[in-house]
């Protein structure tokens, strides 16, 4: 008998990297990705496991519990992997209002509804839901910006400074307080800046691959300092599955990949690339252009990954320069041009 297990969001890029992965490497489970589909998810991510015998894709809303509840009933829901969220600080701060509803709203219903479907009461499962998990995947943004010096950790204060990462915020409490309250099995996991293929074209990465490619200007925020620690997708899906597996019930652990770097190092590591993978007349580097800093830019993010890596076993297998030639490699197929 397969186990289902209810996946949220997985059209977008970390999902859809994760999808085929799990399901290559557990035959024993069935996987059902919830997708609303909107501007992010694109099905076309998935186009490799469309017709697998373990995966189904419904397009529903977490948001809306009648088909939420639906769905656990019909399949018998053993676990959940959540995915789903708006995550563009920039739209977040233009209509932030989608960002309260998606990540607090959606997350709170999809919870709860799994609460009262595995459980009895509180810190009371029913029979043959004893092992069911609630795995919350969030971001290093919840805990702020970063000096020139220092990690955060699990144990970092919250100080979230946009829209997105508010909301993200309020999401990991909600997850923390149906552990706490009702023993509910979950765990959290908070990233650091993915990377990868299949990301969307709007992100950092695709966005300076994509300009130049097609001769226009590659902006850069403000003075292109803001750091951030690299995670290749894959190593950061690796990372979900031991935590899902293997991580304590109420814990937190902070995947990261040890890869600090700031936005205009990675705009002329590219350029570097495509110079090479692409050539033409002038650099790419040429074409790099300052445009005004985003409202509340934060600084520098860095994850000190030392719990995963020690409790369960995680390392990042890619180191940035090794993982941004293969994620060209891949946007250049996508825009055929290789």
């Amino acid at each position: 008998m397969k186990k289902t297990i209810l996946v949220t969001g997985c059209a977008g890029f970390i999902g859809s990297n994760f999808v085929p992965y799990f399901l290559e490497k557990y035959p024993q489970y069935h996987l059902l990705n919830v997708d609303l589909l909107t501007y992010a998810g694109n099905l076309e991510n998935l186009q490799e496991v469309e017709n697998h015998s373990r995966y189904t894709f419904v397009q529903g809303d977490i948001r809306d519990r009648d088909c939420v509840e639906g769905l656990f009933e019909q399949y018998d829901i053993k676990g959940v992997i959540h995915f789903a969220a708006e995550s563009h600080v920039d739209n977040s701060i233009k209509n932030p209002g989608v960002f309260v509803e998606t990540n607090v709203n959606g997350t709170f219903t999809l919870i709860d509804v799994a609460y009262k479907y595995w459980m009895e009461k509180p810190f009371v499962h029913l029979e043959g839901y004893e092992e069911c998990r609630f795995h919350h995947i969030s971001t290093d943004e919840v805990y702020g910006t970063l000096g020139e010096t220092g990690l955060f950790t699990e144990s970092t204060p919250y100080a979230p400074n946009s829209p997105y990462s508010a909301s993200k915020a309020g999401s990991d409490m909600i997850v923390r307080a149906y552990h706490h309250t009702y023993g509910m099995n979950t765990v959290i996991t908070n990233c650091s800046n993915n990377y990868g293929p299949k990301q969307h074209d709007e992100k950092l990465i695709p966005t300076i691959i994509r300009k130049a490619l097609s001769h226009q200007n590659i902006p850069i925020y403000g003075d292109g300092k803001n750091i951030r620690d690299w995670l290749y997708v894959l190593d950061h899906c690796k990372g979900i599955d031991l935590v899902y597996h293997e991580g304590i019930s109420g814990e937190t652990y902070n995947i990261g990949g040890r890869n600090e770097r700031d936005n205009l190092y990675i705009a002329h590591k590219i350029c570097e690339i495509l110079d090479t993978l692409k050539p033409k007349e002038h650099s790419y580097k040429e074409q790099i252009r300052f445009v005004e800093d985003r409202a509340g830019h934060d600084r520098r993010y860095a994850i000190d990954a030392s719990k995963i890596e020690t409790k369960l076993g995680w390392v990042a297998e890619e180191n940035f320069e090794s993982g941004i030639v293969k994620t060209i490699e891949w946007y250049l197929k996508k825009y055929h041009t290789l």
